[in-house]
């Protein structure tokens, strides 16, 4: 399981440069408020990236650890908490073998389907039995994973992609591969930084994520202590959930 290194890592922000982590982060929010069975602030965040929901979460009034398995990742958070002036806690974690010693939380939150990284049964129940570990009683997991609905219906096999650079132009081709049997979608990145003076650097990595059925996530949960409470279509309280439905957000108790 590895994914978003190097130079790969330093390109995030601007591959993700149009997500709406503010709106994300103030729907996260909005769940806590709702399903939480107390008012804490105390949130410990998975797969955290360069911190951008993070950074809004804080700005919303949470205190925040926030791990990543990727030392690069968090490289590129750390320059901007300092930037940002921000008090959050950057620290290397594998949501496998999960121990943080501020435990327990009033929330763990795991967005951008990257639960999923971890792709076997064995794993998944791991993390899930780290999480509950981590919650208060009663508290919340608050987490986003890829449907496979959409995945097996629309995924596309080969996806082009370009972004402006100051001098230049960055260019990324995803090549999708699924395994139907496992559910893992296998993405293997072609990254070309195109310099005007024609000159190029290249990087290339694969990354493998899972997808789940509704069912079967719920299954995951019930069989590890957590009470599911909702499911969603993405970031919106109002629409169904159909095979058009890329990401699933999820909001369930540890029982």
């Amino acid at each position: 399981m590895s994914s978003y290194l190097g130079k790969h890592a330093q390109y995030y922000d601007i591959f993700y440069q149009d997500k709406d982590y503010a709106a994300e982060a103030a729907f996260v929010d909005e769940c806590l408020k709702r399903y939480g069975s107390s008012d804490g602030r105390k949130l410990l965040e998975l797969a955290c990236g360069t911190g951008n929901h993070a950074f809004a979460l804080e700005g919303l009034g949470y205190q925040l650890i926030a791990s990543d398995y990727s030392e690069d990742l968090l490289a590129e958070a750390k320059k901007k908490a300092k930037v940002k002036d921000s008090e959050i806690d950057f620290r290397l974690a594998d949501m496998r073998t999960l121990d943080v010693d501020e435990r327990p939380f009033d929330a763990l939150i795991c967005l951008f389907d990257s639960i999923g990284y971890v792709q076997s049964d064995e794993a998944i129940k791991k993390v899930l039995q780290n999480v509950h570990k981590h919650l208060i009683p009663g508290g919340l997991f608050v987490f986003e994973f890829w449907h496979a609905d959409a995945m097996l219906r629309h995924y596309d096999p080969v996806r082009i992609r370009r972004w402006p650079l100051p001098k230049g132009e960055l260019l990324r081709i995803s090549s999708t591969k699924l395994e139907k049997e496992k559910s893992l979608a296998s993405v293997s990145y072609e990254i070309i930084e195109l310099h005007n003076d024609n000159k190029y650097e290249m990087i290339n990595e694969t990354q493998v994520n899972r997808f789940f059925t509704v069912a079967e996530m719920d299954e995951f949960l019930r069989g590890n202590h957590f009470e599911p409470l909702t499911w969603l279509n993405g970031y919106a309280w109002d629409e169904t959930i159909s095979e058009e439905s890329w990401h699933i957000l999820g909001v369930a108790r540890a029982a």
